[in-house]
């Protein structure tokens, strides 16, 4: 046998031995594990239905129905997504049972005249007039800018401050 022939012999007999070394190794390694016991859960999804607040970058935020068929696609096509929206960061709440939640608040610069007839002492008129001021003067930068508007003086600012609010 020359001695190239026993040097592969060589490499073949200590890579036979290096396999079945390593084999012996992975197999008692792999019985001093304890089996992974998995569980599926066999209970049912929730029923959905109720409402859902949407907010945010959004043209109409607010409290929208929700049924069983709704997806978030169309749940965010009927508030208005906003194009400068980050839709790859979509916060979603689940208040507990009971748990007493903020009551809901009407941005006073991108309410539509009829969502800010829902305030109390707001009729159409000054709803109305509070579109237009905002039209023609740029968006309110604090509550208290809707003093400015005729019609509206501080006692009827009293009765809808706790329900309104000024985006930037």
């Amino acid at each position: 046998m020359s001695r190239a022939d026993r040097f592969y012999l060589f490499v073949t007999v200590f890579l036979v031995i290096a396999a079945i070394a390593g084999g012996v190794m992975l197999a008692v390694q792999h019985s001093r594990s304890q089996p992974v016991e998995i569980v599926l859960s066999q209970t049912e999804p929730p029923e959905l239905s109720g409402e859902l607040y949407i907010g945010g970058a959004v043209a109409n935020p607010g409290i929208y129905p929700l049924g069983e068929d709704d997806t978030m696609l169309a749940l965010l096509l009927d508030a208005g997504v906003e194009p400068d929206a980050d839709l790859s960061h979509i916060e979603l709440y689940i208040p507990r049972e009971g748990e007493e939640q903020a009551p809901q608040k009407i941005d006073i610069n991108r309410a539509e005249p009829w969502l800010l007839e829902a305030l109390p002492g707001i009729g159409e008129v000054l709803a109305q007039r509070i579109a237009d001021y905002r039209g023609e003067n740029g968006p309110f930068r604090r509550i208290e800018d809707l003093l400015q508007v005729s019609g509206i003086g501080s006692a009827t600012l009293e009765k809808i401050k706790d329900y309104i609010t000024v985006s930037d």
